[in-house]
């Protein structure tokens, strides 16, 4: 009878038992007498250890067959090691070779850039990469499961839109059907409002575009948007629901993700510290402060540099809440209070992370909007069915959108965004 197949995370549970490990060979150290294979599987990296006396001749040359990234299974006797990643070892009794590897491209020298993105696909096999996918993946499940929890449905926007969501300069213009013209959306956010006047609090979770020829590290062409919208809501109940799912992202990559932050040399003590509540600024008292230390001048959006000042000192995120309305988007709400201002929010990550959620208020007003869609110069065919959504049965209503790439970035302390996608596309990059 064969043993059973076991994931190397689940390792420590079988000790003192026989298994078998599917994975690719990550690294071999081989010796007269021993060899050490270092497999992984996709679920952590275990040393299968390959003794001549004890696994006999014929295992021993087996085990110094395979090349770097071979795929193999080995079987052997889990044992207990603390020095281990896991806790644990394998002493091998058989090793079987199920697909070569010859001249594996990524050795152990130093690459450049330009050639890891170029083997992306071969990349995303090593460490770094792999630890940073699977942060990844715990912080789309806590977004989908907190948004669950607290009464959100998921409906999906679509990815060719008819009209921009704001402006129409950093659009991917596509052909359509019948010398249509289409675009690749920016944003899901206007289609969430529309869904939210059917189903009360709701959100999307996909792709979005920009054509900006930026090539700073906050920037890529392809992200992945979170975009939560709600019926009956106002600036208020925006801050809180985002600053309550950063919370709880964090929270879940701290408990799942320890080995992985650890691999990425994160300083965890810092997460540690994103509790509630967040500070929060008005624009004006940033801009004020940003005038003293550099002489910004007030009215303008503020660049990295700008962004850096101003999360400095904070361990958490910082909110900056009600913006001059000529910097945020046509269809923000205006402050009752100050007609000069926007009911828009901007979240700004510690330690240079810069933006990861905008949001605020939308304006429920139809001759507000009409007004806005023409002082913006876009098309008001295109946006009458958006208009439609004041014509019946307006309500107040809000949302933010959070882009995946720039939390995880933060979450992992990487140095660039393009690190926290599997497969990135940039200003000058679309392969592989």
């Amino acid at each position: 009878m064969q043993a059973p197949v076991v994931a190397i995370k689940d390792l420590k549970a079988h000790e003192g038992k026989s298994v078998r490990v599917q994975g690719w060979l990550y690294a071999r150290r081989s010796g007269k007498k021993l060899h050490f294979l270092q497999i992984r599987d996709g679920t952590g990296l275990v040393q299968g250890v390959v003794g001549l006396e004890e696994a006999g001749e014929a295992v021993f040359q087996r085990a110094a067959a395979p090349g770097q990234e071979a795929s193999i299974v080995a079987t052997g006797t889990v044992r207990a090691d603390a020095r281990a990643p896991g806790g644990v070892e394998l002493s091998v009794t058989d090793v079987s070779e199920i697909g070569p590897s010859t001249d594996y491209p990524l050795g152990k020298q130093t690459h450049g850039p330009d050639f890891l993105l170029s083997n992306r696909h071969l990349w995303l096999r090593s460490r770094r990469p792999a630890a940073t996918l699977r942060v990844r993946d715990t912080v789309i499940r806590a977004i989908r499961d907190y948004l669950h929890r607290e009464g959100f449905v998921c409906v999906d926007a679509p990815i060719f839109t008819p009209n921009a969501c704001e402006g129409t300069t950093t659009l991917f213009e596509v052909p359509y059907f019948e010398d249509q013209k289409a675009y690749l959306t920016q944003s899901g956010q206007l289609y969430m409002e529309a869904a939210a006047m059917a189903l009360g609090k709701v959100y999307c979770l996909g792709p979005a575009f920009r054509a900006e020829r930026s090539k700073t590290r906050k920037h890529l062409t392809e992200f992945w948007m979170l975009e939560p919208e709600m019926a009956f809501a106002g600036l208020e109940d925006v801050m809180q629901v985002i600053e309550a799912l950063l919370c709880e992202i964090v929270r879940r990559v701290l408990a799942e993700n320890r080995a992985d932050l650890q691999a990425l040399e994160r300083d965890v003590s810092k997460l540690e510290q994103v509790v509630p509540p967040f500070p929060r600024v008005t624009y004006d008292e940033a801009a004020a402060l940003l005038k003293q230390k550099s002489g910004f001048v007030y009215g303008g959006d503020f660049g990295a540099p700008d962004e850096e000042a101003l999360a400095a000192g904070h361990s958490k995120p910082l909110m900056i809440h009600r913006w001059p309305h000529e910097v945020k988007a046509f269809y923000m709400r205006r402050d009752p209070a100050n007609e000069k201002l926007a009911l828009g929010v901007d979240v700004i990550a510690p330690d240079g992370y810069g933006e990861i959620v905008g949001g605020g208020e939308r304006a429920t007003d139809l001759l507000f909007l009409e007004r806005q869609i023409e002082a913006h110069k876009l098309p008001k065919e295109a946006f009458e069915w958006y208009l439609d959504l004041r014509r019946y049965g307006s309500v107040p209503h809000g949302g933010f959108g959070m882009g995946i790439e720039r939390t995880v970035a933060w979450l992992c302390g990487l140095p660039h965004v393009r690190e926290a996608i599997p497969f990135p596309r940039m200003l000058y990059r679309i392969y592989p």
